[in-house]
């Protein structure tokens, strides 16, 4: 059965704190669980009576911000393996070993090297084991303790906020909410008072105070006024170990305003105000402004005015301006200084948002007294209309007076008026006014049915002072007179079926009237009295305005009689009756089973788009006239084409051509040919003439050709003999150019292309001669068989 050792792990800490050593609630795993106990005072054997034991440890603590100049002592590592004889060697690992915390490898002693800040890190797990300095190996299972960091109070309160601000309303009761500040502490509130923060009140007494504990702010005073002090600044402080004394603090900066609230009335600085306005101010003219103060701000100075009584009251209004909260007196009404000079007003200011609970303070709104005084001015003539309508019948005669116009100087001059027609407004000048009473008569005839309505202007001046004018618009009606007959509303031209059957509908009959009868148009129709008896259509009278062409017999013959034309007369049923006559063209056609026309007389219409006989009447004039202007044509130029260069026999002169161009190149084909010059040998034919047509063909004829020696002389003389004899050449001289540069070399040319032009078979014999290279042309040419031979 194998024996295990066991380890003590003792701890000692430095003055002024003792070392806290709590028993082992846990063995290492591997080990027999087993109720023990640790005394740090002790060290005999008796007392830990243990056969089997592992590491022992325990939780300790270590004072944060040791200022010592030594390393501060944590504690002991020691092993019941440990002989004093050096063979055993303590491994410290975990949280900082080996730099934070060290271990005395022989001894087992661990010191901290540096200063501790529980704020940074409050709690550190280390792990201890010891090993056989020689065989490496370890003689104790390996254990973990934990050292805590003892706090100390090292931190002061810190506000969350360096400056809260905060509003809270005027007049506000003691006691009333305002804010709440909030401070923290980075020492361990769990231990002792470092972290117990008390707020307390530095500045800003006696209007606000602050709770302890919660750092709640209220008001302390009563009654505190937004118009006398707005702003208040109060400086809280937090302080910790409970605010005794030795405790660090941290303070805040707190700006509280006082938002308003509508205590104040408005109040006008003086009791009466006065204006004055001219009698000729229109309605919504402006006539001066009040204003009442108001001590408070925003909406709780909003002030609406209104006129409450005064003589004015009907004449007089008052809108507020919402950007300067003042009032504005204007003019509802038109004023007359004859009627009235003065007006007294008495106009009110008040809040429209107002506090409950401050009205006891007294009504919130304020009156005063404005005096208006009107002004006299020259005013105009004024009508005793703002507008006139007239009426007259259209027949009435020249100088037929419609009506009158009246105004009068509203001044107490009462200065005369005369009167006159704005020509702009009556450019025929249908119309005129008496300049001194006003009556409207005509000047010329008129006629509704051309101009209904007649707008003019009429224009009041006062005599003394021409500047003074007005106008007045003047509508004149022009009542409707039956002077107009009634008529077709459009030409009617119809036909009838050879076939037709008697009593049937062919056309329906629509008329028109100019006139406008007030109980509405009312047309009767009947055919004229000479064509009533033996005609071969009847009209019926449908009693709404149309009347229908009804056949009076069966069949008709378009042979017989093509086109019958029936009078019908339209009459009114007004005073004095109007009639005319329209006729209706009725032509026979043939007509299909369905009743639809084929063909009238000799020519095919197609109803209803075919084409009418004036129509094809135009046609056929527009087609002769075409082909006349063709022939015409024809002939002219025919004619023109015959005409000989030389019209008269007097007419012989001489004809210089001068040629000062430089020819049109090789397409200008109407140049003289130089190519005979340059070759005499080529032959040239006759080249007709191309100003006239030859009345005689002659047949072409071949110059002989030149012999290889011709001289240009005799070149040039033989030219001229030709054109001496030339039936078809001019009558007169013609200057002509000769462009001749030799015959050329009197070699014979190498070429084939002139062999086409040759009559007989050439030898090629002699290619045979030249030698091997031209062995294939002469097998080509020089063979017995030819293609003629083929």
């Amino acid at each position: 059965m194998r024996t295990y050792g066991y380890f003590l792990l003792l701890f000692w800490v430095g003055q002024p704190y003792p070392t806290f050593s709590t028993p082992l609630s846990k063995r290492t795993s591997g080990f027999p669980a087993k109720k023990r106990t640790l005394e740090l005072s002790g060290h005999s054997k008796n007392e830990l009576n243990r056969s089997k034991r592992s590491w022992m440890w325990n939780q300790f603590f270590l004072l944060e911000e040791y200022t010592g100049s030594d390393y501060q002592y944590v504690g002991k590592l020691h092993s019941d393996q440990d002989r004093g004889d050096g063979s055993l060697k303590y491994i410290l690992s975990g949280d900082g070993a080996g730099d934070l915390f060290i271990i005395n490898e022989n001894t087992g002693d661990i010191q901290a090297t540096k200063r501790l800040d529980r704020e940074e890190k409050p709690v550190y797990t280390l792990r201890a084991q010891a090993i056989n300095r020689k065989t490496g190996r370890p003689v104790e299972p390996e254990s973990e303790f934990i050292i805590k960091i003892h706090d100390i109070n090292d931190n002061e309160p810190i506000f969350t906020k360096e400056v809260y601000t905060a509003t809270v309303p005027e007049m506000s009761d003691v006691g009333t909410f305002v804010v709440q500040v909030t401070a923290t502490d980075a020492d361990d509130p769990t231990y002792g008072n470092s972290a117990k923060i008390v707020y307390s009140i530095l500045q800003g007494q006696p209007y606000f105070s602050v709770e302890s504990e919660t750092g709640i702010i209220k008001t302390a005073l009563l009654n505190m006024d937004r118009e006398n002090r707005e702003q208040y600044q109060v400086v809280i402080q937090a302080k910790d170990m409970g605010g005794q004394m030795g405790g660090l603090s941290g303070t805040t900066t707190v700006n509280i305003t006082l938002t308003d609230v509508n205590d104040n009335p408005p109040r006008f600085p003086q009791s009466t105000y006065q204006f004055k306005t001219p009698e000729s101010s229109p309605p919504g003219t402006p006539i001066g402004r009040i204003k009442a103060s108001d001590a408070d701000l925003g909406e709780n100075a909003e002030i609406e005015y209104s006129i409450t009584e005064g003589e004015g009251l009907d004449m007089f209004d008052v809108i507020t301006d919402q950007e300067t909260q003042e009032g504005i007196i204007t003019v509802k009404k038109l004023l007359d200084f004859e009627k009235k000079k003065v007006y007294s007003l008495k106009v009110e200011a008040s809040n429209p948002h107002t506090e409950p609970r401050f009205l006891y303070l007294g009504p919130f709104k304020d009156s005063a007294t404005v005096k208006i005084m009107v002004e006299d001015v020259d005013e105009p003539p004024v009508f005793s209309k703002l507008a006139y309508v007239l009426q007259i019948r259209e027949d009435a005669q020249i100088n037929t007076t419609i009506g009158s116009v009246t105004a009068q100087d509203p001044d107490a001059a009462r200065n005369p008026v005369k009167y006159s027609v704005d020509r702009h407004t009556d450019m025929d000048r249908i119309f005129n006014i008496d300049s001194g009473n006003g009556s409207i008569f005509t000047s010329k005839l008129l006629d509704r049915e051309t101009l209904l309505w007649h707008n003019i202007t009429v224009i009041a001046t006062e005599i003394n002072n021409p500047k003074q004018s007005s106008r007045v618009p003047l509508y004149i009606k022009v009542l409707d007179v039956n002077d107009n007959p009634p008529e077709f509303a459009e030409f009617y031209e119809t036909f009838v079926c050879e076939k037709a059957k008697a009593d049937q509908l062919i056309q329906t009959l629509r008329a028109i009237d100019k006139d406008d009868p007030y109980s509405g148009h009312q047309f009767s129709f009947s055919l004229a009295p000479e064509a009533a008896s033996g005609s071969n259509f009847t009209i019926q009278d449908n009693k709404d305005n149309t009347a229908g062409i009804l056949t009076r017999k069966n069949g008709y013959n378009r042979h017989e009689m093509s086109t019958y034309l029936l009078p019908v007369v339209i009459s009114d049923n007004d005073y004095p009756v109007q009639s005319s006559t329209g006729t209706v063209t009725v032509r026979v056609c043939a007509c299909d089973h369905q009743g639809n026309m084929q063909s009238c007389h000799a020519e095919a219409l197609v109803h209803p788009t075919g084409l009418s006989t004036g129509a094809l009447v135009a046609i056929l004039l527009c087609i002769v006239t075409l082909l006349v202007t063709v022939v015409l044509f024809a002939a002219l130029r025919r004619q023109r084409k015959k005409e000989p260069l030389i019209i008269s026999k007097e007419d012989i002169r001489d004809n210089i051509v001068s040629y000062n161009d430089e020819g049109g190149g090789e397409e200008d084909t109407q140049a003289f040919d130089i190519g005979t010059l340059r070759n005499p040998e080529a032959i040239e034919d006759s080249k007709l003439r191309r100003d006239i047509v030859p009345e005689a063909l002659f047949l072409p004829r071949r110059t002989p050709a030149a012999c290889d020696n011709t001289d240009v002389r005799d070149f040039i003389n033989q030219r001229l003999k030709e054109n001496d004899t030339d039936p078809t050449a001019p009558p007169y001289d013609s200057l002509a150019t000769f462009a001749y540069e030799g015959t050329g070399s009197v070699a014979d040319s190498l070429s084939s292309l002139e062999s086409v032009t040759t009559d007989g078979d050439q030898d090629y014999e002699y290619l045979s001669d030249w030698g091997p290279r031209f062995k294939k042309l002469a097998d080509m040419y020089g063979g017995v068989d030819s293609d003629k031979d083929s």
